[in-house]
């Protein structure tokens, strides 16, 4: 199987991204028959090969190069990322002709990445640490996503509560409208899922980098798992559950995406996720010697 999986190119994605430019271009011209579902066919196709040639990329080769950490590799993923949107849109908004503005820097970023292949890779202490900011950067704009989701989620229930009891009359306490909170609690959602699985990927690498194997039985791995799942989960049924987008369900999928923060956050902070010198994942032989240790080396 790996040896058949192998056999992936930057061909085969990047036609799979052709043909839907090209069956994307003749919306205006003329309707083709299940010409939507050929364009999320090709789409996912060329996503899935693309993820699969990235993950390939990043298997150990036993070099002093850290994983995924080549302006080669910085371009193919930054490709993928603008795919993955412009599939969402296809699913979310099929009607609008978005193609035309994300799929030609797509193929732009794989033709950059084919231009900067032969550049010098980072070392694996440089990778770690690129890794490690694009993890706390991202981790850090989820959370706030997520918090932002669950003030707009109080918000609702409140101007909710409002509107049905009358009392809106009271100028003095002013609240954005319901649809206007109802956007806000839905873009919150995207953007906490995006941003969070962004930053599990990259502890993931980080950590890859750094010792060669991830604490995936630590606290805070597990919490942070389980809250993507969550969000995950409620985005899916977002975007797949049309009443979702009406009334108060996405606020109650956000209140709860708060309450798997605050399980997540109480996971990291009681958990040696994070310290370097606690870290269970952390091979024995890459620890710092213990003081006493380091006396009697000494000696």
């Amino acid at each position: 199987m790996i040896e058949f999986l192998s056999g992936i190119s930057v061909t085969c994605f990047v036609t799979s991204y052709l043909i839907v430019l090209v069956l994307e271009l003749t919306r205006p011209w003329r309707e083709l028959p299940l010409r939507r579902v050929g364009m999320l066919g090709f789409m996912l196709v060329g996503l899935v090969l693309h993820l699969v040639y990235l993950i390939l990329r990043a298997q150990p080769s036993g070099g002093e190069a850290g994983l995924l950490a080549t302006w080669y590799d910085w371009s193919l993923l930054l490709s993928w990322g603008l795919a993955a949107c412009y599939l969402f849109f296809l699913i979310r908004r099929p009607e609008a002709t978005v193609g035309y503005f994300l799929l030609p820097p797509v193929l732009a970023l794989v033709l950059l990445a084919m231009l900067v292949r032969g550049f010098a890779p980072f070392s694996r202490e440089e990778a770690t640490g690129i890794w490690r900011n694009v993890h706390a950067m991202a981790m850090l704009v989820g959370a706030v996503a997520v918090l932002l989701g669950f003030l707009a989620g109080v918000m609702f229930l409140i101007q909710s509560w409002r509107l049905k009891h009358k009392r809106l009359g009271r100028q003095r306490f002013r609240l954005p409208t319901l649809e206007g909170l109802q956007r806000l609690n839905r873009k919150c959602l995207y953007f906490s899922t995006t941003a969070l699985g962004l930053g599990l990927l990259a502890g993931i690498v980080m950590n890859l980098n750094r010792w060669g194997q991830v604490g995936w039985t630590e606290r805070g791995v597990i919490f942070s798992g389980v809250l993507l799942l969550w969000l995950l989960a409620a985005t899916m049924f977002e975007v797949f559950y049309k009443p979702a987008r009406r009334g108060r369900k996405v606020s109650y999928l956000t209140l709860a995406s708060f309450g798997f923060l605050v399980l997540a956050m109480a996971a990291v902070l009681t958990s040696p996720h994070g310290r370097q010198d606690d870290s269970p994942s952390q091979p024995a032989s890459l620890r710092p010697a213990e003081p006493s240790a380091a006396v009697e080396a000494q000696s």
